[in-house]
């Protein structure tokens, strides 16, 4: 069990992880608050252009952020590629949060730009396998997650500047981030996550998500709905015979909370990440509806995550579950940092070939 990452005074990936605004004593200080709720895992998003502005400081700055999480007995899951929000990263210092907007600075990458232009894409590919060799070998990684939400338009914010054959060039390009990935021969498990529509057989799913499912050593996908739904889509899963993750649930405006999701979570052994933390500069406790109405003051319930700057919880009964349901799997489990040994067919043969 763990939560989807940044810290409280970043507001994006790039403002994370850029030298001027790396800040590992407040990571340190909220990983401490995660190790409290007995979370193993974070799931953290890594930037290209990070990798264009400065490859060795950065790699140096995911093996400082690797020791603290490994201070606090976490193993994140690193995201290479984003579709989300955003499509016109910029390097540099960051804009300051919008009051009341639902991730008014989360940037996505590769940005647009890039990804309508094949020329422009060449040094992604050394990004992939420059960070995914450095790190192959690295047991304080649990996962790598190639691509979040690869084929998202952001039809209710962004959609009048998205490409307009934005899936059509995401499809063209996962294959390969795939192929990157596969040939730094990481020991630790791939994945894509499936995030929307009817997966309820594997006749059902569409070119893009037959790609994600195939190249999948395991099963990762997004259920922002109540715990009826949530089991609905665990149910489907199953079908494909892997491990399965949930890597971003908990939306409470939606119906989808702690208490409902996690109950079907245990029940059939599914890894849980929620979206959000500690509350701060992504301004994820506003609703995505903020995007047509934002929001003037804090809102009465909270859409994502889980703690105020200080260290309080917005809900002590929340936090009370979550390290009553931690506590109960430590006791359980006998071997918490054994790796994911599950491999496609298809990651099997590119080992080969290489």
């Amino acid at each position: 069990m763990g939560c989807n990452y940044t810290p409280f005074n970043a507001i994006n990936q790039l403002e994370m992880w850029q030298a001027e605004t790396f800040d590992l004593t407040t990571i340190d200080k909220e990983l401490a608050l995660a190790e409290s709720l007995g979370f193993n895992t974070l799931r953290v998003f890594l930037h290209d252009q990070l990798w264009v502005q400065d490859a060795e400081g950065f790699k140096n700055r995911i093996g400082q952020f690797l020791n603290i999480a490994q201070k606090h007995k976490i193993r994140p899951m690193l995201v290479l590629f984003d579709s989300c929000w955003d499509p016109f990263p910029q390097l540099g210092k960051q804009h300051e949060p919008v009051q009341g907007l639902h991730n008014s600075g989360w940037v996505q990458g590769p940005g647009a730009d890039v990804l309508k232009d094949p020329a422009k894409q060449a040094y992604l590919e050394g990004y992939v396998k420059g960070i995914v060799s450095h790190f192959k070998n690295d047991d304080r990684i649990l996962v790598w997650d190639v691509w979040n939400e690869p084929d998202n338009t952001n039809n209710s914010s962004y959609k009048t500047f998205e490409p307009t054959n934005k899936v059509e060039l995401v499809t063209r390009l996962l294959p390969q981030v795939f192929a990157w990935t596969f040939s730094a021969e990481p020991s630790q498990p791939v994945t894509c996550g499936i995030w929307h529509g009817d997966c309820s057989s594997p006749e059902k799913l569409n070119p893009l998500q037959k790609i994600m499912v195939e190249n999948s050593d395991i099963i990762s996908f997004h259920n922002y709905d109540d715990a009826q739904e949530f089991e609905k889509r665990v149910k489907w899963l199953q079908v494909f015979g892997r491990p399965l993750l949930c890597t971003e649930y908990m939306s409470r405006g939606n119906k989808s909370t702690f208490q409902g999701s996690l109950s079907v979570a245990k029940k059939y052994k599914v890894a849980a990440y929620n979206w959000g933390f500690v509350a701060g500069k992504t301004n994820t406790i506003y609703p995505w509806d903020s995007w047509q109405k934002p929001y003037p003051t804090e809102p009465e319930l909270w859409f994502h995550d889980i703690y105020r700057p200080g260290g309080d919880p917005y809900r002590a009964e929340e936090v009370a579950l979550i390290r009553e349901l931690t506590q109960a799997n430590a006791k359980n489990d006998k071997n918490q940092r054994a790796p994911l040994q599950t491999r496609t067919k298809k990651r099997q043969k590119a080992a080969a070939q290489h």
